[in-house]
C-alpha cells in the first residue's frame, strides 16, 4: 500500500458475515479506500500501518463509539414501478393481483415524467434504508427504464436496471406488453445500449423477462440471445407460486428451472426470483448453471403458497441472496427482510397446525440465525451478481452504513449487557432508517435524505 493512493481512511468499529455461520468483528480499525473506491487495507488503530494510512489519507472519517459500520445491503428484487403500490393490494392471489393492481399502475410509465417523479423519491429513500446496491425490474417503457437508471446513478447508488419485456397474448393485458417478439427484443437491445452509454461505473443493463407465462418462446430465446451476445446479466422469476411454478410445467412438461435453462437464459449470475416450489433436481440444475435465487421472505408469506427452505438450498450449495420484492414485499428496507428471513425460517421449522403432532408438524433443521440472514443480505447477494461488495474485505468496494447504537428509537446498545454479538443482532432486527446515519458506495458519502421529486 502507497499513502499516496489512500483517498478515504474511516476509523471505527465494523461487523460483516463474509461466510453464512461467521460474524466478523473488526474491533478499532482503519479503512483504507482508494479513489475508486476499493478497499486496500484494514488496519488495527493505532498499527504502524494506521497511522500512515491517516497521515496520507485525503479525507479522514472517525465513527463514534455508538457508531458501527456494516455492510452496505444488496437487494436482488424490486420491481420498481410498484413503489406507489407499497403496503397496498395485499388481497388478492399472484395471477389476479398482476392484472388487477400491478399491470395498470405500470402501464402509467409511459409518461416520463411520472416515472421521473417516481424514481427521485424511490431510489433516495432506499438508499436511507441502507440498499446500496439494487438490481431493479423497470417497466416496458424504454424512456423510464433509462430515467431510472440515471436517477441510480445521479444519487450514486449501485444499481443493475432491466427494461420488462412481456408479449404473451394470454399472459399479459392488450394493452401493457410488447407488441411483438421482436420488438421486445429490439427495445431490451437498445435499453442496454442506452444504459451503458451513460458511462455510469455504478449502473448496469440486465435482461429481464417478466417470467414464463408473460413471454412467448421467441422472446425468451430472443433475449437469452441478446444477453449472450451483449454479456448481461438476466433476471426473472422462478417457481414462485403454485400458479406460476404450475403454469410452466402445463406449458411444456418440465419445471421452470429446466424450461430456463432450455430457452437459454439460466447462466452465470442469472437472478431467479423467488424459487419457493424448486426441486431438488432444480436447485442442482441451477448450481450447475452458476445462476442464484433471490429469497423474497415477505412477498413469499403473501404468494408463494409455501415457505422457502434456506437451509435446504445452501446446502445444495446454491448461491443465495435476499430481496424486497417491491411491492409484493411490503417493507422497502432490506434489514427488515433479514429479520423476517429468521422469522419465516422458524415457521419452517416448526410448523403450523397445531392439530398436528410436533415432530409432524415442521421441516426440522430448517432455521436460521441473524448471522446467516444478514450473509444473504450482504455478501450472498453480492455471490449472485459476482459484484464486489457485501463485505468489508480487501479488494471490495467500499459500499458502507453507520448505525447508531445509541438513538432514541428502540435500537439500543447497553452498556455490560450488550456484546458485540448483540448489538450486531440488534441492528437486525431493530436498524431503520432513523437509526441510519451514514452511507457510502464505492467510497462516496451519498445524500441519503436528499429526496428530489
Amino acid at each position: 500500500m502507497t499513502a499516496d493512493r489512500i483517498a478515504l481512511a474511516v476509523v471505527g468499529t465494523a461487523y460483516h458475515t463474509p461466510t453464512p455461520d461467521r460474524l466478523e468483528v473488526l474491533d478499532d480499525v482503519v479503512f483504507a479506500v482508494t479513489a475508486e473506491g476499493t478497499i486496500e487495507g484494514v488496519h488495527a488503530v493505532g498499527s504502524p500501518a494506521a497511522e500512515q494510512t491517516m497521515a496520507g489519507a485525503a479525507d479522514v472519517h472517525r465513527l463514534t463509539s455508538t457508531q458501527r459500520l456494516i455492510p452496505g445491503l444488496v437487494d436482488l428484487h424490486i420491481h420498481a414501478p410498484q413503489w406507489p403500490q407499497l403496503g397496498t393490494g395485499l388481497d388478492l392471489p399472484l395471477e389476479r393481483w398482476l392484472f388487477e393492481y400491478t399491470f395498470p399502475l405500470e402501464s402509467t410509465y409511459a409518461d416520463e415524467r411520472f416515472a421521473r417523479e417516481v424514481w427521485s423519491h424511490m431510489v433516495p429513500t432506499l438508499l436511507a434504508h441502507g440498499t446500496t446496491t439494487a438490481v431493479y425490474f423497470a417497466s416496458v417503457h424504454e424512456a423510464a427504464t433509462l430515467a431510472l437508471a440515471e436517477q441510480c446513478a445521479a444519487s450514486g447508488q449501485r444499481a443493475y436496471v432491466g427494461r420488462v419485456a412481456m408479449d404473451h397474448p394470454v399472459g399479459t393485458p392488450t394493452w401493457y406488453r410488447d407488441k411483438s417478439a421482436a420488438e421486445g427484443i429490439a427495445a431490451s437491445r437498445r435499453s442496454i445500449s442506452a444504459i451503458r452509454a451513460m458511462g455510469s461505473p455504478l449502473v448496469q443493463p440486465i435482461v429481464t423477462p417478466r417470467f414464463v407465462p408473460a413471454c412467448t418462446d421467441h422472446l425468451l430465446r430472443g433475449l437469452a440471445a441478446l444477453a449472450e451476445e451483449t454479456e448481461t446479466l438476466v433476471q426473472t422469476h422462478c417457481s414462485e407460486s403454485d400458479w406460476e411454478h404450475g403454469a410452466v410445467i402445463d406449458r411444456y412438461g418440465i419445471s421452470d428451472t429446466r424450461a430456463l435453462r432450455a430457452l437459454g437464459l439460466l447462466r452465470a449470475g442469472t437472478v431467479l426470483a423467488h424459487g419457493n416450489h424448486l426441486g431438488d433436481d432444480d436447485l442442482g440444475v441451477i448450481r450447475g448453471a452458476g445462476a442464484g435465487i433471490a429469497h423474497c421472505p415477505v412477498s413469499n408469506a403473501y404468494f408463494a403458497n409455501a415457505v422457502f427452505p434456506v437451509r435446504t438450498v445452501m446446502a445444495a450449495g446454491v448461491k443465495l441472496g435476499l430481496g424486497s420484492d417491491i411491492a409484493g414485499g411490503a417493507e422497502p428496507g432490506l434489514l427488515s427482510q433479514c429479520a423476517h428471513a429468521v422469522t419465516v425460517s422458524r415457521v419452517l421449522h416448526d410448523g403450523v397446525d397445531r392439530r398436528l403432532d410436533p415432530h409432524l408438524r415442521g421441516v426440522v433443521d430448517s432455521r436460521i440465525d441473524a448471522v446467516t440472514a444478514f450473509h444473504l443480505g450482504t455478501a450472498g447477494g453480492a455471490d449472485v451478481l459476482a459484484a464486489p461488495v457485501g463485505r468489508l474485505q480487501v479488494g471490495c468496494q467500499f459500499d458502507a452504513v453507520v448505525v447508531e447504537t445509541a438513538s432514541a428509537s428502540p435500537l439500543r446498545a447497553w452498556p455490560g449487557i450488550d456484546d458485540h454479538a448483540r448489538v450486531f443482532e440488534k441492528i437486525v432486527h431493530l436498524a431503520r432508517p432513523a437509526d441510519i446515519r451514514e452511507v457510502w458506495v464505492a467510497g462516496r458519502r451519498v445524500d441519503a435524505t436528499r429526496i428530489t421529486g
